[in-house]
């Protein structure tokens, strides 16, 4: 797993069947600090997160498709969390 920034939707009227129903997020990679790493991909939301939100993401995609309950789905990268902050030995980050 590994956090990240929400830069925005992703809409696809014409997807495989087995993404009907799910919201995309078009995302980004951060490190601990926030700082943009990475290039943009593309996440299933599963805990309803909004353009600037940042993310915890699960990159695996047979526990992917677990969490949607979908086999079939063609997918690797799901948005699992929304995080508030980070702490790391006294020092605490907000998400932004």
């Amino acid at each position: 797993m590994f956090l990240g920034k929400v830069l925005g939707n992703v809409v696809a009227t014409i997807k495989n069947k087995n993404l009907d129903g799910t919201k995309l997020m078009l995302i980004r990679q951060t490190d601990v600090h926030g700082t943009l790493t990475g290039k943009p991909q593309i996440a299933v939301d599963t805990v309803d997160a909004g353009e600037g939100d940042t993310v915890i993401l699960m990159k695996e995609g047979g526990s992917a498709r677990k969490l949607l309950k979908r086999a079939g789905a063609p997918v690797n990268l799901v948005i699992v969390g929304v995080v508030d902050t980070v702490d790391l030995g006294g020092w605490t980050q907000v998400a932004k």
